[in-house]
């Protein structure tokens, strides 16, 4: 995949290009990017908090939020970071600027509360259900026992509550917190103390469950960030080994791994052979067999046998730092469904509001109706407007499909792409490097006269000896092993023709059917060949000498084993396959046979290639591109979902590609579809879900049929709900879990 693609298609800016703390202080000409962490920051009632607050101020240019991390970067032209500081600090935001450094795997968050916090709110409870026992044993519930109660309960578990939603009132924001704190400020002041002193300590302990569950997200999300070890063996210079940081062992230092451990830092084996679990970075199920020469990733498994490689990339310039820093950036960008969410929800909270207003103000004052009734039922569908269900569902669950495709190798740029996967009726693929494997072999050996086949291609390796063309590397890979290659003399190369060299005393001629016409060899055993495999889609070459025709050899580039498998799979999810290719229509035919291709472009170039991917969008809508040249650029950059093969290692294909599979393993292209399709259903669920639990919820308000901590429960209950059907596909593709539904999709 080249830079080309990268420079056609726009890209969505995600503001994660960041600059250390210690930069210098940025000019009103030169805007700066700093990064914060805000441990506090954590659903969508802070994100918009911190919004009203900073978009407004001079100098601030764009926010971008990741809920998951909790990380605000923030784009400014301010002389000083110190007035954004002061702003988040102002609303109660603890944010700490962090640099760009490379990612670090982040320790699993395991205790987002201490023990004392815990304690107090045991206390709130307490306290809590204290008043209601004793304003049901008869104390009124206004009565001093049952206030005092309530008011622990309320200080213990509530302040921070209300703390934030005075904040919020002065900076004109509308949040559950506010919303929750005109609830008991509203049932105070109706007398209903117990109420009051309930729904806050439920509000408080709902909060606490909910931040464990969006921490569970957070863990699963960072245990891919987790899988490369801290640590590597390196060769020092008295030939022994020191254990030293991953992170500060140099790009050309020899490491060690020994049998079960995990690759720490990418590199190429030095020495030894084994058997590495790549699964972490490339999706593969099976180990793959790794000697001298062959390359190793970060993060991946010595299954057995020492290993020693040669680094080739710094830890944080790894394939699986790229594959972090990737999914870093595309939780920063929302997907369509988030974006029409948060749009709708800046309008849905305010009308509910008004909604419940009008419910306290019009019925008593003009049908006379009991003011503290209606009071009553409009305090509960407050507690019951706040969004943050229907927008803390949208990210949880995008975030948790992009996590699952890059466990399985599939590197997807961001939800927009994840979203679009699932609305794909047709893919367009390149022929060559990607339903091939882009690197000839020989296919066929026909030979004449007295030669084995064996003789054939020992002769043909000899002539072909000193060659670097392709069909020449093919038929020296094919030579029979064991035996020694005949000496040449006389070499020469026949440009558009084939080579010529003296073996044994004799010329002999390797080339194709225009040199053995020159050479007036032709005989009609040679010719049939040759139709017969040029029919197939094959380059054929025939060797002769001044007397015989010895023998014709098949060239042809391998089919991936793979491919039959993933077309019949796309097949079966209804999406069409087309391919498009530059090769001549004889071999583009041979190929889709094999394949089960039935629409076939051949001889096409790289403009006739974007004219096909706009005459299918024409004919099937949504349609995606999958292909590894530079001349697939423009048709990857047109598609709406451009895939990138064989990206493993490639700074490139990663950097640039919608998505990137991270093998050349096709079977990846039904299965990111699957994904896809299942993500789109689990987001219509937690939708539906939060709508209709609200919905439920405002009509048992309006009944008189809800209480305050009825709807406390109801509201946190339906974000717990949506949180949790969105983790569901972390385990996409393990048993019952998603891909049997997503097949009917």
């Amino acid at each position: 995949m080249a830079d080309e693609i990268g420079q056609m298609r726009p890209r969505l800016d995600t503001g994660h290009s960041v600059v250390e703390s210690t930069a210098p202080r940025p000019t009103a000409a030169d805007p700066q990017v700093v990064r914060y962490r805000i441990n506090n920051m954590c659903c969508p009632t802070e994100e918009r908090l911190i919004r009203n607050k900073l978009e407004g101020m001079p100098g601030i240019e764009r926010l971008d939020f990741n809920l998951i991390d909790r990380m605000l970067n923030v784009r400014h032209r301010l002389d000083s970071q110190e007035a954004v500081q002061r702003a988040l600090a102002a609303i109660g935001m603890q944010a700490t600027a962090v640099g760009a450094a490379a990612p670090e795997a982040p320790a699993a968050d395991t205790a987002p509360f201490t023990t004392v916090q815990k304690a107090v709110l045991g206390m709130s409870g307490a306290a809590a259900c204290a008043a209601e026992v004793l304003a049901w044993a008869g104390h009124g519930e206004a009565s001093p026992p049952v206030v005092a109660l309530a008011l622990v309960s309320i200080v213990a578990g509530g302040l921070p509550t209300l703390r934030k939603g005075w904040i919020s009132l002065k900076t004109f924001t509308l949040n559950i917190n506010l919303l929750m704190s005109l609830a008991v400020v509203g049932a105070v002041a109706i007398g209903q103390w117990p109420e009051a002193a309930m729904v806050i300590f439920l509000f408080a302990m709902a909060e606490m469950i909910e931040s464990m569950s969006l921490t569970r997200a957070r863990n699963a999300v960072h245990g891919l960030l987790r899988i490369a070890p801290e640590t590597a063996d390196v060769r020092v210079g008295d030939g022994g080994w020191e254990t030293v940081r991953a992170d500060h062992v140099p790009v050309g230092a020899l490491i060690r791994v020994k049998a079960g451990e995990r690759i720490a830092l990418d590199g190429v084996v030095e020495a030894g052979e084994s058997a590495v679990d790549q699964a972490p970075i490339t999706g593969e199920s099976m180990p793959i067999d790794k000697r001298r020469g062959d390359a190793v990733f970060a993060g991946t498994i010595n299954a057995h046998g020492m290993l020693e490689v040669r680094v080739t990339s710094a830890s944080g310039d790894s394939t699986l730092a790229r594959i972090v820093r990737v999914l870093e950036e595309t939780q920063g960008n929302q997907a369509p469904t988030q974006r029409f969410i948060d749009r709708f929800a800046r309008w849905y909270t305010p009308a509910v509001v008004l909604a419940a207003l009008c419910v306290a103000v019009v019925p008593p004052l003009a049908f006379g109706l009991p003011a503290a009734a209606w009071l009553y039922k409009a305090l509960v569908m407050l507690v019951i407007a706040c969004p943050c269900a229907l927008v803390i569902s949208t990210p949880v669950t995008v975030v948790s499909g992009l996590t699952a495709a890059a466990r399985r190798g599939i590197l997807v740029k961001g939800g927009e792409f994840l979203e679009a996967g699932s609305r794909l009726r047709a893919i367009a693929l390149d022929k060559t490097g990607t339903l091939t494997r882009g690197i000839p072999s020989v296919a066929e050996v026909a030979a004449f006269g007295t030669l084995r086949e064996a003789d054939v291609l020992l002769l043909a390796a000899s002539l072909n000896a000193h060659s670097t063309h392709p069909l020449a590397r093919a038929m020296h890979a094919a030579a029979p092993k064991g035996r020694m290659l005949r000496q040449v003399r006389g070499f020469a190369n026949l440009p558009g023709r084939g080579v010529q060299g003296d073996i044994g005393g004799k010329r002999h001629w390797l080339g194709n059917a225009r040199l053995l016409e020159e050479q007036g060899a032709a005989t009609a055993e040679a010719n049939a060949a040759l139709a017969r495999f040029e029919t197939q889609g094959r380059t054929a070459v025939v060797l002769f000498n001044g007397e015989d025709v010895l023998g014709a050899i098949a060239v042809a580039d391998t089919l991936r084993a793979q491919a039959p498998d993933a077309v019949a799979a796309l097949a079966a999810l209804g999406v069409q396959t087309v391919m498009l290719t530059g090769d001549n229509a004889r071999t583009a035919q041979e190929i889709a046979a094999q394949t089960g291709i039935k629409q076939v472009r051949a001889e096409l170039l790289p403009e006739d290639k974007l004219g096909e991917i706009e005459r299918l969008r024409t004919a099937f809508g949504a349609v995606g591109m999958a292909g590894d040249g530079i001349n697939d650029a423009p048709a990857l950059a047109r598609a709406e979902v451009g895939f990138a093969m064989g990206a493993a290692g490639s700074d490139t294909a990663i950097e640039t590609a919608d998505v990137a599979l991270m093998d050349d393993d096709l079977r990846k292209l039904p299965e990111f579809i699957r994904l896809a399709r299942a993500t789109r259903r689990v987001l219509a669920q937690n939708i539906a879900a939060a709508l209709v639990i609200k919905a439920v919820f405002f009509a048992l308000a309006l009944a008189g049929a809800a209480t305050l901590w009825m709807a406390v429960f109801a509201d946190v209950g339906a974000s717990l709900l949506v949180v949790a059907n969105g983790l569901r596909l972390l385990r996409f593709g393990a048993a019952g879990v998603a891909p049997a539904a997503a097949r009917s999709g």
